[in-house]
């Protein structure tokens, strides 16, 4: 079956338990469930038909990484030739250093297989202060998987009964965790991480016609208050962030919340598409997410 063949349930709620999860991160406003459109966009004969360029790219770019599911897909089923994630937040950028270096990520594996997840052991694990750095990545996993809905902001509250009353250990599943580092591990020379601002990488590469952007900025548009309280680094200037995507020469894709008014006023501003695809959040309620790009007739292909 052709990959333009597998997008035919387009339109539809994605279920993400048959998308391939590949990040070790329980990620707040991950985007697993957009995978399938993903390949649909990169998918190299729907470019051409459309006569989008490039038809393959030579570099994909996830300015906003966090979880970095969009990244390790490309990188995983090479729908580009490299990849780069860019994340400015130093704890989670500190779990992706450690993994795409060859002398740390065994020690990471070998630190989520042999932790004995007690209550007593991660206060003491995290009450350690001048961690090395993956020591620092070993915390953000592990807090990023006792606490609700995987949040790492200041203030996330822990996780109490857990799925069926496992309370902490209910998302602690370490040889899982230890096989995705493996397999992204085992790629790794494809991907290049930049712990930074990733703004500045848009600036950077939005002149070069061979990088397509996939851009999942934070849920701060219109004065949202959720991104605030799901990411460290929420602020965002928006605008800003549309008037670089007017300058990219490439392609993009951006996604945001269907519900945020001054970002589809923005979107026409600057003359871009936009399409409603559904999705369901983590409580399982439906919602609309807003697909924007220069040109989604790919998508409407097969919706």
């Amino acid at each position: 079956m052709t990959l333009f063949n597998n997008v035919q349930q387009l339109g539809k709620i994605i279920n993400v338990a048959h998308v391939p999860q590949l990040s070790p991160f329980r990620y707040p406003g991950g985007k697993t469930w957009l995978v399938p459109y993903l390949r649909q966009w990169l998918s190299a004969h729907i470019r051409q038909q459309l006569g989008l360029i490039p038809a393959h790219p030579v570099e994909f770019i996830e300015p906003f990484a966090g979880g970095a599911i969009m990244s390790l897909t490309v990188a995983a089923e090479n729908l580009a030739n490299h990849v780069t994630m860019v994340e400015i937040d130093e704890d989670v950028a500190a779990v992706w250093q450690t993994i795409l270096n060859e002398e740390d990520w065994p020690w990471f594996v070998h630190q989520i297989s042999s932790f004995d997840l007690t209550d007593e052991n991660i206060a003491t694990f995290l009450a350690r202060t001048n961690l090395t750095l993956r020591e620092q990545a070993f915390r953000t996993i592990l807090r990023n998987r006792i606490n609700r809905g995987g949040i790492l902001a200041q203030g996330a509250g822990r996780v109490k009964k857990g799925e069926a009353g496992k309370g902490i250990r209910s998302r602690w599943y370490p040889a899982t965790l230890a096989r995705r580092i493996r397999n992204i591990a085992e790629i790794r020379e494809r991907i290049t991480f930049i712990p930074g601002d990733g703004m500045n990488i848009l600036r950077e590469y939005a002149d070069q016609a061979s990088v397509v952007f996939f851009i999942d900025p934070p849920y701060t548009a219109a004065g949202k208050k959720a991104g605030r309280r799901l990411y460290t680094h929420s602020d965002l200037n928006h605008e800003a962030l549309f008037e670089i995507a007017s300058r990219i020469r490439g392609d993009f894709l951006m996604t945001y919340d269907d519900d945020a008014d001054d970002v589809r006023f923005l979107a026409q501003r600057y003359g871009f598409d936009t399409e409603t695809v559904p999705m369901k959040n983590t409580q399982h309620a439906r919602m609309q997410e807003l697909l924007i790009g220069p040109n989604l007739a790919w998508f409407r292909l097969n919706s």
